[in-house]
This record gives C-alpha cells, structure tokens and sequence, in this order.
C-alpha cells in the first residue's frame, strides 16, 4: 500500500481505489471526492498518514459518479445523548449507582478491618444479576457509554462481574457457577483496599518494596474471601490468582495454562477490557472496537484464548451500543450482535448520508448480515461528536 502524509491531502482529492486509515477502517471510498471537513476530522483524530492501494485521480481519469456517492461523513457536531440517555437507562443508572454506594461501603468495612458477613455481598450480587438479566443489552450498554469521568474500584469490580456474567453465560455455567464467579469477580481486587494509599497514589514505575506491596494484594484479597467472608476455595483463587498469566509470567506463583483456575481465567479477560473502556487518571478510555481489537492481539501470552473467543463470541467485535459508521456514510448505533459473524452485527440507523438526524422511534434497522453491500467503516467514539 502506498502511505499519504495528511498534510498533502486537498479537498476534492480523489483516488483510485479505498483509502483506509489504518488495516480494516476505510476513510473514503474509490473515486469519491475528499471534502475539507473530511480532513478537517483527521486532523482532530491525530491521524498523521493514510493508506491506499490506489492512485491519485485527474479529471481525465474519473468517469461519471453517481449523486449518491458524493455524500461523505455527516456533520461533526452531532448529539447522541438520546439514544445512551433513555428513561430506561436512566432507571438501569439509579439501580447501578445504589449498587455502587452499597459495594464502597463494604470495601471500606474492609479497609478499617470491620467483622463484616458475607451477605451484603450476596444482596449486591443477587442484584447485580437480576439487572442483567431483566435489561442485559442497557446494562452493558450504560458499561461503556453511560458512566461519565473516572471510574472507582467499586466501578471496576461492578462492571467486570457484569461482563464475567455474559461470558459464564457463554460458557453454559449452571446459575450457581455463574453466581459464584459473579462473586469472584465482585471481590477480586478486594485486598487493594488494604495497600497503602501513598502507593495506590503513584503513577510511574514502582521501586521493588512498594511492588511487592502491591502486588500482595492478590493474597490479601484471598484472605478476605476465604477466612473473613468464608466463602469457599473456587471464589478465593479468584483473588489469588487473576494477576497469573497464561505465558506463566504473571504472580504471585507465576501459574501457567490451565494450572490457573477457571474464575480467575475469566476474570483476566474482563480485567483486561474493562480496564481499556474506563476512565484512568492518565489516559481517556478506549471505545469498545478498539479496546476488542487490543485484547485480540494477546496472542496467548496473557488470557485463555478459548475464553477469550467466548468474550469474543458473546460480546461482538463491535460491542452492543457502540457508534459506528457505515460504508453508505450513515451512522447507527449496534444493537444486536451476531455470534457467527462478529463483524456484521445489527445496527439501528441514527444520522442518515447527508448529517441529518433519525426519529429513534422510527430510524430503520440494518441488519448487516443481510446487506452483504453494507459494512462498518469506521467505530466512533461518541464523545468525540458530543462536543
């Protein structure tokens, strides 16, 4: 492919063949005029260089285009606030909240080594579950584009046990293995509470001691769950174990495989990706593709690749909720997912090709499965057309 420095690109530009920004995402299609506002929004992304297989086109070289191929990219200042701040989301956010308060209040119980009973977690957990299971495709949805600025470590542990959720669900777990590894997931990180806060506060590389500090939270957090909640091993080696890897280079036993128990498996998948699509003091999150597309690239050093495809498989490679744009230059927002084909799921149109917006009632629904001449060019990040 020959590479285009973005600085050379004119308005009115046009070229033989696709021009893609990176491997999969195509910017313009063959023959299609580049517009200034096209260019205008990779500068705004940070996109230094395009790519194409084609040539640069002169006026001899075009031949007739249809009107409907002129249309690019709709207007940038668009507003999605209808359609990820509905009264039903609104609801799902007040229950998820309450949920919250309720899972801060028992971790700092667990700070200030408090006799704490194991049954305001079952309460969260039981919760937790009937959410999903009453609202699965809001919930997941309020996961990645519902949940403003920095999220906290009850957050974290609320949003991986809703995706380790999905995945024992993938996986055929009985409801009582699927609650157990809810638990897990809810309580894995639960002896971070008890690092020194000094440590927690730093940000660059950490010196041995305060490493090792660190990095017995592990231990602590299976302390927690075995002797102070009392409850049994499996849940407890979710604590124990989610940091080993499955290159073997992970801690604190430096485990390998299948050596590594199956809760802590799951939660390391869930780990990986929540922590790409949260808000972190030192980075702005991921959107869903984009954070799929970084685990996929694990390539068996750190999770399970079999449950990494079940991740996959329940999840889509464009997870439900996330912006897309279409090769048809509308923009839809996916809200079914197809488990036997990740890249062509469901999307609800919410911007037609020429910027205007779509009634939510009343905006078609493409099923991409079907239209074999329709496909995603590009996920977008919400926020980025909600300033």
């Amino acid at each position: 492919m020959n590479t285009i420095d973005v600085k050379t690109l004119k308005a009115g530009t046009r070229f033989s063949k696709p021009v893609f920004i990176d491997e999969t995402n195509i910017f313009v299609h063959e023959k299609i005029p580049l517009k200034q506002k096209d260019i205008d929004r990779l500068n705004r992304w940070g996109i230094k260089t395009v790519k194409t297989e084609g040539t640069l086109l002169s006026e001899k070289d075009l031949v007739d285009t249809p009107a409907a191929a002129e249309k690019t990219a709709p207007a940038d200042s668009v507003s999605f606030v209808g359609y990820i701040d509905s009264p039903v989301q609104k609801e799902i956010l007040k229950v998820y909240n309450k949920l919250v308060e309720k899972l801060r209040s028992f971790q700092d119980e667990i700070k200030e080594q408090k006799f704490v009973e194991n049954t305001a977690v079952n309460k969260i957990v039981d919760a937790l579950q009937d959410l999903l299971a009453k609202n699965h495709d809001d919930v997941i949805q309020l996961v990645f584009f519902g949940l403003p600025g920095q999220s906290d470590m009850a957050q974290n542990a609320l949003n991986m046990s809703i995706l380790a959720s999905i995945v024992g669900k993938g996986m055929d777990m009985p409801p009582h293995k699927i609650t157990q590894l809810v638990t897990g997931a809810l309580l894995h990180d639960i002896g971070m509470v008890r690092v020194p806060p000094d440590i927690l506060a730093k940000t660059g590389k950490l010196e041995n001691e305060d490493l090792n500090k660190m990095r017995a939270h592990t231990v602590n957090s299976y302390k927690i769950i075995t002797r102070e909640l009392g409850y049994p091993e499996d849940i407890g080696l979710a604590g124990l174990q989610h940091h080993e890897r499955w290159d073997g280079e992970g801690y604190p036993k430096k485990l390998s495989g299948k050596q590594i128990g199956l809760f802590p498996r799951i939660i390391a998948v869930v780990d990986a990706f929540e922590a790409m699509i949260s808000e972190r003091p030192y980075r702005d999150s991921m959107i869903g593709y984009t954070a799929m597309r970084s685990i996929l690239s694990d390539n068996g050093r750190r999770v399970d690749p079999e449950i990494l495809r079940v991740f996959i498989r329940c999840m889509g490679i464009y997870p439900l909720g996330s912006i897309v744009l279409l090769s048809t230059s509308c923009i839809g927002r996916v809200i079914e997912n197809n488990p036997d084909a990740p890249l062509r799921p469901k999307i609800k149109l919410m911007i037609d090709a020429s910027g205007a917006m779509l009634d939510n009632e009343k905006a078609e629904i493409i099923d991409l499965n079907n239209e074999k001449k329709v496909f995603i060019a590009k996920a977008v990040d919400p926020k980025s057309w909600m300033k």
